[in-house]
C-alpha cells in the first residue's frame, strides 16, 4: 500500500494532475489518503484550518499517520547517541508531533462545537489509542533519562528563565505521568488510563445526547404563558425540526437550573422541566452516566494511590496554585455557611411573596427563578425582560465586547469573509494591534445546536509560539437560542457576561508572546485560567462601555439612564443564590475526588452520597440544586476533574483586579498595557502567582471578594 500510494504521488507530480479515467482506479480510501488536508500544513492564511476540506473520513487516518509519526520522532530524541542538551531534546520534542496536534486540534474542537454519529464513533474508537500513545511517550525510561539529566543541570544550560521553566516543567510531567513506577506498576497505570480515556468519552457523549432525548415537549401555546412571542416561536420551530407540528419544545441547557424558568407562569410546567433536568444521567435510560461516573472516580483514585498520592485531588492539587486539598477545603467551607445565610435569606423574601400572593405553596427550587425575576421588579423596579431589547447580540459582541478590548488595549476587529466556516452562523473575525500588524484571527460561534454541546468555551485551533512561528487562532462559543428566522437576537443578561467572560479566555489567547508551545496563551493551572475571563467580566457593566452597546435593537436609542442605574444597583441581588449552588457544585467534586478507592460509591448510591456530601459541608439547601449534578457533571469528568473550585478561587484574583483597575481610573490604554505586558502575554511561562504579583504589585486579597458577593 505505501509503494502503491507513493507511485500515484509521483504521477501526480509529473502529469500535474489526475485524470478522470486515472482517479477511477483508486479506491475512495486511496483518494483520501491523498487529498486528506491534514497531512500537509493549511494554505489558508495564518494556517487556519481548511474546514470546508475537512471531511469525516479524514480523521482516523490522520490520527494513526501522526501518531505514527509522532512516535517516531520521539525514538530519534530518545535513541540520540549524544549527549543531551536542550537543543536537541527539549527543542525537537516542543517541535514534534505535528500532523497528529493538527488532527486532534480540529477534531476535539468540533466534537464539542459541531459533531455527528460518525464523528462520535471515530472519538470512542480513539480515545484509548490516544492515551495509550500518550503514555508511550510519557513512560518511555530511555527519554526521560535525557530529560533527567538536562533537569539536574537545568540552571547550568545557558538558558533563560523560560528555557529553564521549560526543562523543570517536562520533567515534572514525566514524573507526574509515571516515569518513576516500576515495569509493573507502568503496566498498570496504563491500563487504568485507557480505561478512564473510554469512559470519560462515554460520559460525554451520554450528556449531548441525553439532553437532546429529554427536550420537553408542551402541548399548548398557553402552557408557555410568560414566555414572549420569539421564544414561543423558537419553541414551535424546535419541534417542527423533531417531527412534532402543532407542539412546542423546550431544549434543556446544560446547567441544573434552566433559562424559561424565569418567566414560565405555569407552575406544573416549571416543576416538570426542573426535574427533568436534575433526572439527567441518573433516570435509568440508556444515557445513565451513574455506573460510568462511580467507574471514574474510582479509577482515578486508584490511579492516585499507584502514584503515591491518598486521593485523585491531592494528585491533581499538586499542580495547581492550590496545591492541597486542605486549603482548597478550607475556601470553600469558609464561604459555605455565609453563602448559605444569604441564601435563605433571599429565600424568605421570595416565600413572602408567595404568601401575599395566596400561592399556598412553600419555595421549591423550580419557583425560585420565577419568584426572583418578581422579587427584582418590585425591589428595582423593573424585571430581566425589559433589558433584552438592548442586548442585540451583534452589538454585544462589536460595540461591546470589541469595544472594550479596543479601549483597553488599543485592538481592532475586521469581519473576514473569505475564510471557510464548519457551520453557517460561524464568524470569523481579523484581530490588529494598534500599530496595524496582525494579532490574532478570532472566530464566534454563539448560537445553540443538536450538535454543540452545552455551556460556553474558548479553545485554539493555532497557539502563538514564537519558536513554530505561530500567531493564535482563537475561537469563542456560546449557547444562545436562535430567534426565527428576520428576528434579532436578543441576549439575557448572563448571556452577555458569558460573551465577555469567554472574550476574556480569548484575550488570555490572543496576547500570548512566548517562545514555547508549552507555555501558549491559556497554558496555566486550572485554578488560574478563569482569572483573566472573570476580569473581563467588569467591562460588561462598565458605564461607558455599555452605554455604546445597550441600545434598543429598533429604535437605536441607549438604554435609559434609570434603567441602566438599576442593572448596576441588583450586582449583588441573588448572590445567595448563585455563590451557593456554585459551590455546592465545587463541594460536590471535592467529595468525590478526596475520596478512597474503598470509599467511592456504587452507581445506586451516587444520589444518595451528593445529597449526604452537601448536608456534611452544611451547604445542603433544596431549594438550591448545585449547579450540576454529578451525572451531567461535564467539568469533573473532563479537564475539571478536583478543579471546578476553581472559579471561586480565581474570583478573589479578579475582584482584587477590579479593585485596581477602579484605583487606576478603569478603562485607560495605561491600565490594559500593564495587565497585558505583565499578565496576559505571558501565558505559563512563569508560576502564577508571580504573574499576578509582578502585575497587581501585592499578595491577592480576598476582602474585595466578600465585599463583592456581600459575605461579609
Amino acid at each position: 500500500m505505501k509503494f502503491k500510494l507513493l507511485s500515484v504521488i509521483l504521477l501526480i507530480i509529473l502529469i500535474g494532475g489526475c485524470s478522470v479515467p486515472f482517479t477511477e482506479k483508486l479506491t475512495t480510501s486511496e483518494l483520501s489518503e491523498i487529498r486528506n488536508p491534514f497531512y500537509s500544513e493549511s494554505k489558508l492564511y495564518m494556517k487556519y484550518p481548511h474546514f470546508d476540506k475537512v471531511k469525516n473520513e479524514h480523521y482516523a487516518p490522520a490520527f494513526e499517520k501522526g501518531m505514527k509519526e509522532h512516535l517516531s520522532e520521539i525514538e530519534s530524541i530518545a535513541n540520540n547517541l549524544d549527549s543531551p542538551t536542550f537543543e536537541n531534546t527539549i527543542i525537537p520534542m516542543e517541535k514534534s508531533g505535528i500532523l497528529l496536534d493538527r488532527v486532534a486540534t480540529v477534531f476535539f474542537s468540533l466534537t464539542s462545537a459541531h459533531t455527528n454519529d460518525e464523528m462520535e464513533k471515530i472519538r470512542s474508537e480513539m480515545a484509548p489509542k490516544l492515551s495509550a500513545h500518550s503514555d508511550q511517550i510519557l513512560l518511555n525510561g530511555t527519554l526521560f533519562k535525557r530529560i533527567s539529566q538536562l533537569n539536574n543541570k537545568r540552571n547550568d544550560l545557558g538558558l533563560d528563565t523560560e528555557g529553564i521553566r521549560l526543562v523543570k516543567k517536562y520533567y515534572t510531567d514525566f514524573i507526574r505521568s509515571g516515569a518513576k513506577l516500576s515495569s509493573k506498576e507502568k503496566e498498570q497505570l496504563k491500563s487504568i488510563n485507557g480505561k478512564i480515556a473510554v469512559l470519560q468519552t462515554n460520559f460525554s457523549q451520554n450528556i449531548l445526547k441525553e439532553v437532546n432525548a429529554l427536550a420537553v415537549v408542551v402541548n399548548s401555546r398557553e402552557e408557555l404563558d410568560g414566555l414572549n412571542d420569539t421564544s414561543i416561536e423558537a419553541a414551535a420551530n424546535e419541534a417542527n425540526s423533531r417531527g412534532l407540528e402543532g407542539k412546542y419544545v423546550i431544549a434543556l441547557k446544560n446547567t441544573s437550573s434552566q433559562p424559561v424558568m424565569a418567566s414560565l407562569k405555569n407552575r406544573a410546567l416549571r416543576e416538570k422541566i426542573h426535574k427533568t433536568s436534575l433526572s439527567r444521567g441518573s433516570n435509568g435510560s440508556e444515557f445513565d452516566n451513574r455506573e460510568i461516573l462511580s467507574k471514574v472516580i474510582k479509577l482515578r483514585a486508584e490511579r492516585a494511590q499507584l502514584m503515591g498520592y491518598s486521593n485523585h485531588a491531592s494528585y491533581r492539587l499538586e499542580s495547581q496554585t492550590a496545591q492541597t486539598p486542605e486549603a482548597v477545603n478550607e475556601r470553600l467551607t469558609s464561604l459555605a455557611p455565609k453563602a448559605l445565610i444569604n441564601a435563605k435569606k433571599e429565600a424568605s423574601d421570595l416565600q413572602k411573596l408567595i404568601d401575599a400572593e395566596n400561592g399556598g405553596f412553600e419555595l421549591a427550587a423550580w419557583d425560585w427563578d420565577f419568584y426572583t425575576e418578581k422579587v427584582r421588579s418590585e425591589r428595582y423596579s423593573f424585571d430581566a425582560s425589559q433589558l433584552k431589547p438592548y442586548f442585540e447580540m451583534n452589538n454585544v459582541l462589536q460595540r461591546g465586547v470589541f469595544y472594550a478590548a479596543n479601549q483597553l488595549f488599543g485592538i481592532s476587529f475586521k469581519e473576514r469573509f473569505d475564510l471557510p466556516v464548519y457551520q453557517e452562523d460561524v464568524r470569523v473575525f481579523e484581530v490588529f494591534n494598534e500599530d496595524g500588524n496582525t494579532l490574532a484571527l478570532f472566530i464566534y460561534d454563539g448560537y445553540a445546536r443538536s450538535s454543540k454541546r452545552g455551556g460556553a468555551w474558548m479553545n485554539a485551533y493555532v497557539s502563538q509560539s514564537k519558536l513554530k512561528g505561530n500567531l493564535p487562532v482563537v475561537a469563542n462559543h456560546q449557547n444562545i437560542v436562535k430567534p426565527p428566522k428576520g428576528d434579532p437576537t436578543l441576549l439575557t443578561f448572563d448571556e452577555v457576561i458569558t460573551m465577555f467572560h469567554e472574550f476574556g479566555h480569548a484575550l488570555h489567547g490572543m496576547f500570548s508572546n512566548v517562545n514555547y508551545p508549552y507555555f501558549s496563551g491559556t497554558s496555566v493551572p486550572r485554578d488560574f485560567v478563569e482569572y483573566p475571563s472573570q476580569v473581563n467580566e467588569m467591562w460588561a457593566v462598565w458605564p461607558s462601555v455599555l452605554k455604546n452597546y445597550a441600545v434598543h435593537h429598533k429604535t437605536g436609542e441607549s438604554m435609559p439612564t434609570d434603567l441602566l442605574d438599576k442593572v448596576l444597583a441588583t450586582q449583588k441581588f441573588n448572590q445567595g443564590f448563585s455563590t451557593t449552588e456554585y459551590l455546592a457544585a465545587s463541594i460536590l467534586d471535592q467529595s468525590l475526588h478526596q475520596l478512597t478507592p474503598g470509599e467511592v460509591p456504587e452507581a445506586s448510591d451516587v444520589i444518595s452520597f451528593e445529597k449526604n456530601a452537601l448536608k456534611k459541608s452544611g451547604i445542603y439547601f433544596e431549594a438550591v440544586p448545585p449547579r450540576y449534578r454529578s451525572t451531567y457533571f461535564s467539568h469533573i469528568i473532563g479537564g475539571y476533574s478536583a478543579g471546578y473550585y476553581s472559579y471561586i478561587w480565581s474570583e478573589v484574583l479578579d475582584a482584587d483586579t477590579v479593585e485596581w483597575f477602579k484605583e487606576k481610573g478603569g478603562l485607560k490604554r495605561e491600565n490594559g498595557d500593564h495587565f497585558r505586558k505583565t499578565l496576559l502575554s505571558r501565558g505559563g511561562s512563569e508560576e502564577a502567582l508571580i504573574l499576578f504579583k509582578n502585575f497587581r504589585g501585592a499578595e491577592p486579597n480576598i476582602k474585595p471578594l466578600l465585599d463583592r458577593k456581600g459575605l461579609n
